[in-house]
């Protein structure tokens, strides 16, 4: 246990793709800023659930991998020099009389602030298991519950189980890998995005729907088929499979936070136009935030962590005029660049 007596402008919680950029921006203001990330390394869950995903909706790039993505933020939030602190989850929070916060964490550790950027996503993500008899055995091996390499599937018959996004667009990525690609669904429609479902289905991805999964089977203790039914008429099917993809949504545990105090709304922090939660010098962004017409894009939080970063300034310095700030003509980087 140790006490980080040293005092910050503004910690941000969270150090996936929205706090990484927000911690940049940060810099740039000339703030003092530390990040505090639950897992033993940045980037969040894009970093860990689809490092080899393509992203296609950050403005001016085409497309770009998950893990490509990290990289680059992590180089971009290093700029200014930030204090990094891993394998740390923030438990509480005290307001203190001077209007300061005082951070205390699982493992004891206390984190002095002026300001707290919450950038936690979702939170905890967990995956929902599949819940067979002998599917534990199989995972890490054969069955998956995200990629990390497209490659290792390469002349393999996959089986993905899931209808949303992450099955489907899986489905699209691997199809020109693998030597067969199954997605099987338990509803009649799929609820991923419509141009990415007409992709899948004009492919030669083998969709059947609404089926569900029943048992794994194996030979010599490999995974070897998979026996699927049909929800409406019972009938059963097997499947000569190598590898399952299970993609059935995500356990979610925002953790002691919802305990702080703020306002929150279906399972996210309210926030208004500025970012800021109901607790004065605590703002939130990225998926935990809630408020009308939010975008829930990566890029949509990109905007949000310089209006929280702004406000954080005012509400430290509410007297100092704060202007417009441009990475083009920022002194400190133009030097660096030259």
């Amino acid at each position: 246990m140790s006490n980080h007596t040293e005092l910050f402008d503004v910690t941000i919680i969270g150090g996936g793709p929205v706090g990484l950029f927000t911690a940049f921006y940060s810099g740039m203001r000339e703030m003092k800023t530390k990040i505090i990330e639950y897992l033993p390394f940045l980037g969040g869950k894009v970093s860990y659930f689809y490092p080899e995903k393509i992203i296609r909706d950050i403005g001016g790039l085409t497309k770009i991998s998950g893990r490509d993505l990290t990289d680059n933020l992590i180089e971009q939030a290093m700029t200014f020099d930030p204090t990094i602190v891993l394998k740390e989850q923030v438990l509480y929070v005290e307001k203190l009389a001077d209007g300061t916060f005082m951070l205390t964490s699982s493992n004891g550790n206390k984190h002095h602030t002026k300001s707290i950027i919450l950038a936690t996503g979702f939170g905890t993500l967990k995956s929902v298991k599949l819940e067979l008899p002998n599917s534990g055995k199989f995972e890490e091996k054969s069955l998956h519950y995200t990629i990390k390499k497209l490659s290792d599937y390469k002349g393999k018959h996959v089986l993905i189980s899931g209808g949303g996004n992450s099955a489907i667009d899986w489905a699209n990525e691997l199809e020109p890998i693998a030597e067969k690609v199954t997605l099987i669904y338990r509803k009649p429609q799929f609820t991923g995005i419509e141009s990415n479902v007409t992709k899948m289905m004009n492919s030669t991805v083998q969709v059947l729907n609404p089926y569900e999964l029943t048992e794994l089977k194996e030979e010599n203790g490999k995974l070897s088929s998979a026996v699927i039914k049909h929800v409406n008429t019972q009938a059963f099917q097997e499947i000569k499979i190598d590898n399952i993809i299970v993609n059935h949504g995500f356990h979610i545990d925002l953790g002691p936070i919802t305990n702080w105090g703020m306002i929150m709304k279906d399972g996210t922090i309210k926030v208004d136009e500025s970012m800021s939660t109901s607790i004065p010098g605590i703002f939130a962004i990225g998926d935990i935030s809630n408020y009308p017409n939010k975008l829930g894009l990566i890029a949509g939080g990109f905007n949000e962590g310089p209006i929280a970063v702004n406000q954080a300034k005012q509400y430290i310095s509410p007297k100092e005029h704060l202007g417009h700030i441009y990475s083009t003509n920022y002194e400190p980087l133009i030097r660096n660049d030259k």
